[in-house]
């Protein structure tokens, strides 16, 4: 073959790559929009149950087609607070099955209705106006784009199962630590095991790779590789993200370890040719089920051992002492109160951040009473250790700058943080009873009516929509009217939803339907919450008057 006709093919077969590439990147951009935020929602809605968190994994990865942005998506949830390593390593195991779906997918033999995938979707993408048909466009073409593609680089690479030369590269790929190197490295630079194993699945096909023998540890290979996504996204992240992150490689490592064992040590490859033969099925489809098996294999062998794994995570990144880390002061420094005004500054900064913690205890409060976690129970009371000591420390800080000769702006500023972290303490102290009633329920093992819990459902939106609104305002020290009018309003409905539910509570007793136990708890509740409206509203406002005034005024 001329050079020429030879150049010309690698240009064909790197677009053939191109098209490949982006149609799977449209395709899962697709599925997870079409999705919404309902697949986000089920993640941060996962229980310690790892078997549950595997299928919840699975269905993630399976429908938006990465394992490694599932593996980030978890990453990124664990750094927000919203996930700990217990209840992600679930989820990772069920990625690795989830991600299985394109191989086979693309081991199915669909080139003649190829170009209609790519017709249709481009024109719902084109005429349709709805964004949601949109994205089922974007799915299908997303969905011809890939196998365009990888018939593309199939025809074009043929002429590599010619050479002597790519053969006999290829036969040395069945050395196992060899073809596991060349699968991380290439799979660590695309980040996605499952665009790897579509170009492997393309070379197999074109006759490079001539024999499952030479694949299989290059498949391994990829799922190791894979991990770099999460890596990559942990860093700059907090602890837990970290452990996230190094469980995944090391799941993936031990994984590719066990299956190189058996590999080499039993007739595994004589199994995959006697159940999928090269002659009936094709050496693609023998590469898809190798990728499938792997990851199947794994979970099954090394699911009921995730403990072990968190331990050995834990052995490598400890944790950290989390009360030691959060018990101090971020922002206060003695050595800046002669400089005052940047002491005001300080004051207002550890405020805020002394806010979000009350907030996300308030948060954690409400998922222990409603999912009865002792987990989340435990998070509050640490957190609200910390929250007593910034309110302390603040406390005295401020005092200090009290002692400084200040213009009077900043003065007023200080007592109004002052009042405002009086506030935001008690809403943590209000967290802590939020957590009592939660340990009530879970001893007496006490349920409420679907009434009653979608009473306190609707509560605790309103709760949180008046803290959201409540720190914003208090965090620009600014008003903005319609702001202003949204937090006096939703507390108005709060307090009038508040009497509604009592009424109703009474009713529910009167009717036999509640207990006195029951009765108990839901009161509290409804007194709590209103509680922490009224400080969340009173934060709000914690803003000099001279400001409040002049805002008033002009709207």
């Amino acid at each position: 073959m001329y050079t020429y006709e030879i150049v010309l093919k690698l240009i064909m077969a790197l677009g053939g790559l191109g098209l490949f590439l982006i149609g799977m990147k449209n395709m899962g951009e697709g599925l997870e929009l079409a999705a919404g935020s309902k697949l986000r929602n089920l993640l941060e809605k996962i229980t310690s149950n790892k078997f549950v968190a595997m299928l919840v994994g699975l269905l993630v990865t399976g429908v938006i087609q990465s394992s490694s942005a599932t593996d980030a998506m978890v990453v990124g949830f664990a750094n927000a607070g919203l996930m700990e390593l217990g209840q992600a390593i679930g989820i990772l195991f069920g990625a690795k099955i989830g991600t299985t779906v394109t191989s086979l997918l693309l081991a199915i033999d669909i080139k003649a209705f190829v170009p209609i995938f790519i017709f249709a979707g481009a024109l719902v993408i084109t005429f349709s106006k709805k964004n949601n048909y949109r994205y089922y466009g974007q799915i299908a073409a997303g969905f011809g784009m890939l196998f365009l593609g990888l018939s593309l680089m199939s025809d074009n690479l043929r002429w590599m199962g010619e050479s002597d030369a790519f053969l006999s590269i290829a036969d040395k790929l069945s050395f196992p630590l060899l073809g596991l190197i060349v699968g991380i490295i290439f799979t660590g630079i695309i980040q996605s095991s499952s665009a790897s194993v579509g170009i492997l699945m393309a070379l197999g096909t074109a006759g490079v790779i001539t024999n499952i023998d030479q694949a299989v540890y290059i498949v391994y290979g990829f799922n190791v590789g894979a991990c770099s996504a999460a890596i990559l996204s942990s860093m700059g992240a907090n602890r837990t993200a970290k452990q996230i992150a190094l469980s995944n490689l090391l799941i993936s490592c031990f994984g590719a370890t066990i299956m190189t064992l058996i590999t080499a040590l039993l007739p595994y490859t004589q199994l995959i040719e006697m159940l999928f033969p090269a002659q009936t099925v094709g050496i693609a489809a023998q590469i898809s089920a190798v990728h499938i098996l792997f990851n199947i294999a794994i979970t099954v062998i090394l699911l009921p051992f995730s403990n072990p794994i968190i331990k050995i995570t834990k052995m490598i990144l400890p944790d950290l002492n989390d009360d030691r880390e959060k018990m101090e002061t971020v922002y206060l420094d003695n050595r800046i109160l002669t400089t005052p005004p940047m002491a005001v500054r300080s004051v207002e900064n550890e405020c805020k951040r002394l806010g979000e913690l009350a907030n996300k205890n308030y948060h954690y409060a409400m998922r222990a009473f409603f999912e009865q976690d002792p987990h989340y129970i435990e998070k509050v009371e640490k957190n609200e250790k910390v929250i007593d000591y910034l309110t302390h420390e603040i406390t005295r800080y401020i005092v200090k700058i009290n002692g400084l000769d200040i213009v009077d702006i900043d003065r007023k500023t200080m007592g109004v943080m002052y009042s405002a972290i009086q506030d935001i303490e008690r809403i943590g102290d209000h967290a802590e009873n939020i957590t009592e009633r939660a340990r009530e329920m879970i001893d007496g093992k006490i349920k409420f009516t679907d009434e009653a819990n979608a009473e306190l459902h609707n509560l605790d939106e309103l709760v949180t929509k008046l803290l959201d609104d409540g720190l914003t305002m208090f965090n620009a020290q600014s008003v903005d009217f319609k702001l202003a009018k949204s937090v006096i309003e939703t507390e108005s409905s709060l307090d009038s939803y508040v009497k509604i539910y009592k009424f109703n509570h009474i009713n529910r007793m009167n009717k036999g339907v509640c207990d006195a136990e029951k009765g108990t708890i839901f009161l509290d509740m409804l007194t709590i919450l209103e509680r922490v409206g009224d400080h969340a509203n009173n934060v709000a406002f914690s803003i000099p008057r001279n400001k409040l005034g002049t805002i008033i005024k002009t709207n």
